[in-house]
């Protein structure tokens, strides 16, 4: 987004969204920012959350939440976001209307006061979409963000007409072309994939998952650049200032990549891609191959532990 830079946009635009927000409506999007259970909550499936749902909302407040959602994003993930929000119809649909899914289905949380003195955080989570910033003065911390699709592919005569997480797969796929056999020999270390990207819900991502694949050190330079253009994907789901950030402080030899499952496409599969303090992964769970989570965390600094220790440190040295 253009203008002022990325931490006054998000004060900003969470001050507009509380003004927008009637009583009722104010009170359940706004906590404290010690409310360390709601804080720390990553929930990419229709269940009970935390926050101010957006079905509820006025049509300015609405249009407020969305703003906030925006100045975390670039505008193709953006882009991407709004699809994965207008999929919920089309599921409902596939599943017969029985559910009740709903493109509304989506909840907004402000924890503590947006400004420069105390720490603070926002989230704009529902089904398939998790985006949590924590802010610190003018540093962001940003992650976790997930995104999902089901259908990951909606198709008319072989043709995709929707597949808001295409590139996500299919330069995956080119990574697993471009390592040849004996790197995919390295790589590929299940037949099977999981049922879920292997963190799942937890607050926190943990140890490194093991195996770690293989590392992008051993890697020829075709596949070393296609590993970065993978992990780049991921980091520019976010602004090109928070995008920049990020790159920074990734060593890119300490990289390292696993899939699990067959490479055929339209079958179960999952990837990693993990360095320090990163953890990139991909999961297609249905049998059909036709059902996409992805999630960009950070191990060591998740919804604001590094931004958070810098900040105290500072104060109370």
């Amino acid at each position: 987004m253009a203008g002022d830079d990325v931490p006054e946009q998000m004060r900003s635009a969470a001050t507009r969204l509380l003004t927008a927000l009637d009583g009722p409506q104010r009170t359940l999007a706004g906590r404290p920012f010690t409310d360390h259970a709601a804080r720390r909550w990553l929930e990419d499936r229709p269940r009970p959350r935390p926050g101010a749902c957006i079905a509820d909302m006025t049509g300015a407040a609405r249009k407020a939440a969305f703003r906030l959602l925006a100045t975390a994003l670039s505008e193709h993930a953006y882009a991407q976001a709004m699809a994965i929000i207008a999929l919920e119809e089309v599921l409902d649909r596939r599943e017969g209307w029985q559910r009740g899914r709903h493109s509304g289905d989506y909840w907004v949380n402000i924890f503590g006061a947006p400004g420069r003195d105390e720490p603070w955080a926002w989230r704009f989570e529902g089904h398939h979409l998790s985006v949590t910033m924590t802010l610190a003065g003018d540093e962001v911390s940003p992650a976790p963000v997930f995104l999902g699709a089901n259908p990951a592919c909606v198709s008319y005569a072989g043709r995709p007409v929707s597949r808001p997480l295409a590139p996500e797969e299919d330069l995956a796929r080119a990574l697993l072309d471009a390592l040849g056999p004996a790197g995919r020999a390295v790589a590929v270390v299940a037949d099977q994939a999981p049922a879920d990207i292997r963190t799942g819900t937890s607050p926190r991502a943990g140890a490194a998952i093991q195996p770690l694949g293989v590392a992008a050190a051993a890697l020829g330079p075709t596949a070393r650049a296609v590993l970065g253009q993978l992990v780049a994907l991921y980091l520019d789901r976010l602004t090109a200032e928070l995008a920049a950030r990020e790159a920074a402080r990734i060593t890119a030899g300490e990289l390292s990549f696993a899939w699990e499952g067959p490479v055929t496409p339209g079958a179960r599969h999952y990837y990693r891609v993990q360095g320090d303090d990163l953890l990139i992964e991909y999961d297609n769970p249905s049998e059909d191959g036709n059902h996409a989570h992805t999630v960009l965390r950070r191990p060591r600094s998740d919804f604001g532990d590094d931004v958070l220790a810098a900040h105290y440190q500072q104060a109370h040295p």
